[in-house]
This record gives C-alpha cells, sequence and structure tokens, in this order.
C-alpha cells in the first residue's frame, strides 16, 4: 500500500508526540534509559557474581554459613510427640495441624504407642460443609449483580483443602473423628488438585443455575431444595474420590509397647467424646500478631468459617512479646499448639531450620532488603502460608526464648520432621497461636469481652494455610 508524504509526517508527528507523552506520563525516555544504564559500571565481583548466579540457583549462593556453625538443637522445654504425619501433595495442613494437636493429648491420657486420627474422614465433611456454605452463599446474595465484590469473591473462592483452626472444631464438633485405620488416605486425599478443581467446576455450574432459578422467580425455600439435590452429587464425586464415611466401627486401642488394651465398637461421634472430648468450640482462642491493625482488638473474619451454621474466624490481635508469653506456658504444661507463619521464608530445608540470618541475599546482590514485619503485610510480601503444630521451646538462663520448634506435617525428614525457628525468626514471621482458655492472660480475657470488629472475607492478610 502507497503512502503520501502527508500520510508519513502525520505518522512521524504522531511517533514524536506518542514519545512525547509517554515521558511526560512516567514511561522511561530515552534520557531516562541512558541514565540508568550510566549508573551501572561493572566491577570483576560483579561480573564473578553474575557468572555464579547464570548457572547456579540463587539460594545456594545466598546462603551464609556462619548460620550453619554450632547450631545448638537442644530444647529445655518440650511435648512428647510419638509419630509424624504426611499432608502429601495436599493443602490440608490446617486440618492435620489441629488433629495433632488432640492427638498429642490423647496419647498422652491413655499412654498409647504411635497413633493417629484419620484426615481423611473430617475432610470429606470439610469439603461437603464448604460446598453447601458457597450455594448458599450464593443463594443469600442472588439478588446482587455478578460483579458485586461480595458475589466475585465467592466465584473466585468457590472450595479449596485449605483453611485454619475454625474448620477444625467446625468440622469435629458436628461429625466426630474416626482413627486413621477406619477411612485411610486416598490418592485424591493426598493429592487434591484434580479433585478439588472438578468439584469447584461443578459448583459454579449449580451456582449459576440457582441464580437463573433466582432470576426466574424461584423462593428460597425451593431454591434449597435444588441446592439439597445438589449436594448430592458432591457427596457422590466425593465419595468417589475418596470413599464412604464410616457410622460405625471396631477398634483396639492399644498401649505404648503395642499390646492391646481394649476394642470397642464405636461411632464417629463417641470416639471424639473418647479421645478428644470437652467443648473444643469455646475451649481455645485465636492470638494474631499483625501490626497493621490496632493491638488489644477483637477481630471477625466475615464469612470465614467452614461450616454455614458454624463460627467465624474470630481473634484477639497482640503484640508478639505476649503471644510468646502464653505459648511458653502452654508448653510448660505438656499442651501443643496450633501455630502458624510464613513458613517458606530464610527455610533451611536440610537441616529444616527457619533462621532469618539463613540467607544472605543482600551481600550477594549488592543492596539492602530493610521492610520491616508491617511493611511486608501491608505490601504483600508476607503473611501465613502453612499451619504446623507448637512443641517446644528453648530458655535461657533469665527464661527468654532462644528458639522453637514445630511438629510438621511433611512425613520424615530433618529432626524427624520436626522444625526449629530462631526466636528472631518466630519474631518477623509468626502469625497465628491457638491456645487453650487457661493459658491466656488477664488483659486477654478483657479483650475478649469486647463486640469483635468484622473485617472483609477478602482481606489480603487472611488467607487459608495451606
Amino acid at each position: 500500500m502507497k503512502r503520501n508524504k502527508g500520510t508519513l509526517a502525520f505518522l512521524a508527528l504522531s511517533l514524536v508526540l506518542s514519545v512525547s507523552a509517554q515521558k511526560n506520563n512516567g514511561g522511561i525516555s530515552p534520557q531516562m534509559l541512558q541514565q540508568i544504564q550510566s549508573a551501572y559500571q561493572e566491577t570483576p565481583a560483579d561480573k564473578a557474581i553474575r557468572n555464579a548466579i547464570s548457572l547456579n540457583d540463587i539460594n545456594r549462593l545466598a546462603v551464609n554459613w556462619d548460620s550453619k556453625n554450632d547450631f545448638d538443637t537442644y530444647f529445655s522445654h518440650r511435648v512428647n510427640s510419638k509419630g509424624i504425619t504426611n499432608q502429601k501433595s495436599s493443602g490440608r495442613c490446617w486440618l492435620f495441624t489441629g488433629l495433632n494437636v488432640f492427638r498429642a493429648k490423647a496419647i498422652a491420657k491413655y499412654d498409647m504407642g504411635e497413633f493417629k486420627f484419620s484426615t481423611n474422614y473430617s475432610f470429606f465433611w470439610d469439603q461437603l460443609e464448604k460446598s453447601n456454605l458457597f450455594l448458599q452463599g450464593i443463594i443469600d446474595t442472588r439478588d446482587r449483580a455478578m460483579d458485586d465484590r461480595q458475589v466475585e469473591w465467592l466465584f473466585k473462592n468457590v472450595i479449596n483443602d485449605g483453611g485454619q483452626f475454625t474448620g477444625v472444631f467446625d468440622i469435629l464438633t458436628k461429625y466426630g473423628v474416626v482413627p486413621a485405620e477406619a477411612m485411610i488416605e486416598t490418592n485424591s486425599s493426598e493429592s487434591t488438585g484434580r479433585m478439588s478443581n472438578l468439584i469447584g467446576l461443578k459448583l459454579k455450574e449449580f451456582a449459576l443455575q440457582l441464580r437463573e432459578a433466582a432470576a426466574a422467580g424461584k423462593k428460597t425455600a425451593e431454591l434449597e431444595k435444588q441446592k439439597t439435590e445438589m449436594l448430592a452429587t458432591i457427596y457422590r464425586m466425593l465419595v468417589l474420590n475418596l470413599g464412604e464415611p464410616p457410622t460405625q466401627f471396631t477398634w483396639t486401642r492399644k498401649n505404648a509397647k503395642g499390646e492391646p488394651v481394649e476394642t470397642k465398637e464405636y461411632t464417629p461421634q463417641t470416639f471424639f467424646d473418647e479421645f478428644i472430648g470437652g467443648d473444643i468450640e469455646n475451649g481455645y482462642v485465636m492470638l494474631m500478631n499483625d501490626p497493621t491493625r490496632e493491638f488489644y482488638q477483637l477481630y471477625e473474619i466475615d464469612f470465614d468459617r467452614h461450616r454455614y451454621d458454624g463460627k467465624n474466624w474470630t481473634y484477639v490481635n497482640l503484640p508478639i512479646e505476649e503471644i510468646k508469653e502464653m505459648a511458653i506456658a502452654s508448653i510448660k504444661d505438656s499442651t501443643m499448639m496450633y501455630y502458624s507463619c510464613d513458613v517458606g521464608k530464610f527455610f533451611d530445608r536440610d537441616r529444616g531450620v527457619l533462621d532469618v540470618d539463613y540467607y544472605d541475599y543482600g551481600s550477594l546482590l549488592g543492596t539492602t532488603f530493610g521492610m520491616n514485619k508491617e511493611q511486608r503485610i501491608r505490601t504483600f510480601a508476607s503473611g501465613s502460608s502453612h499451619a504446623m503444630t507448637l512443641m517446644a521451646v528453648d530458655l535461657d538462663a533469665n527464661g527468654k526464648p532462644k528458639k522453637w520448634m514445630v511438629e510438621n506435617s511433611w512425613g520424615p525428614g530433618a529432626n524427624n520432621g520436626h522444625l526449629i525457628i530462631t526466636d528472631e525468626w518466630f519474631d518477623e514471621y509468626s502469625f497465628r497461636l491457638v491456645i487453650e482458655n487457661k493459658y491466656i492472660t488477664p488483659k486477654v480475657k478483657e479483650v475478649l469481652k469486647q463486640k469483635p470488629i468484622r473485617l472483609p472475607a477478602w482481606d489480603p492478610m487472611f488467607q487459608d494455610e495451606e
């Protein structure tokens, strides 16, 4: 196609104006690019580092070898545990952690050897309840537009295998528990991705059908009847993937030597009553260290529960030092706790150690990384990602913590499946601790009397642990 001189002149002028507009609107102009490039002058050290990074993982090059020297693994106070669990390729850490807290108490109470609750059993009911939570949420918001913030959040968070301690008591108090032998793991429970994706896809289809039915004039009772039929489909999908949960079973309790002690018939609820028992819904308090929000306040996360008729996630926000004080009291009394953190930061997998001094990225890259905890949270650089069972602390002569230990759910490994956490790392990357009421301070008891400040379900700080 031929262009005349006028057309070419117009295009040239457009290009000049475009470049000028980019410059005025914050784009990288040629002059700015020249300034950026001239600021870098390669040194022999830079060349060596560039060559090293080109052929190696940055983490391997950034390891601070001084942090590996003379690392003491002794703990002054430790709760006994027997057997390590493994969530495999699933996001069920929250459920393993919650059950491990109760498992330790059951082992101690009955002097048992290695013993585990069935995570698959509780996970089955968790997935069914989350499906109902989503579909009922769709019914409740049926009159809102698809781009409404709540409706959009529902469709983006249909179902997953993550969660937090609220889900533990939501599921256990309603459906009881069973021993691991009564409902064993399956491929879909150990690798949940494909099943969750298919169930989520079906739930989205059902959600559109419910909204269409509501738009056609169907009332709440009719919609909920339709929802029940939909949940029957989800139930079948869960049975095919996870197996059908037992309603009654026979189980033999054994002592620490492996000798049979007692054989009984149980239901999931009677097994819960005998091996967990108590009011776990109201017997525990979640503590949070979130420096972006006011301390000594009670907060509630809207729609953050595992059952529609369950309890929203509620927590007390506190300085980290006060949380540690209560954690130490619990460990000294041989009681494990549900604990969550940003586990991927400064993690030495070979030794099973979380240590802020383990990686020295600044020296490698010739810069600094100076954000504090509050700044990392506000910029989405850090948040709780994983739950584990806090079970040990090492105190110095003045009673101050030097390091901590958690029982993880990643199977055997360094420290026999446990992770060691330096106290400095604990301060920077710990977020949640669930503790029994008897260990909380009078100040926390007063905070619990407050009317909670309700936060939206989509608050970025409150993602499920995986």
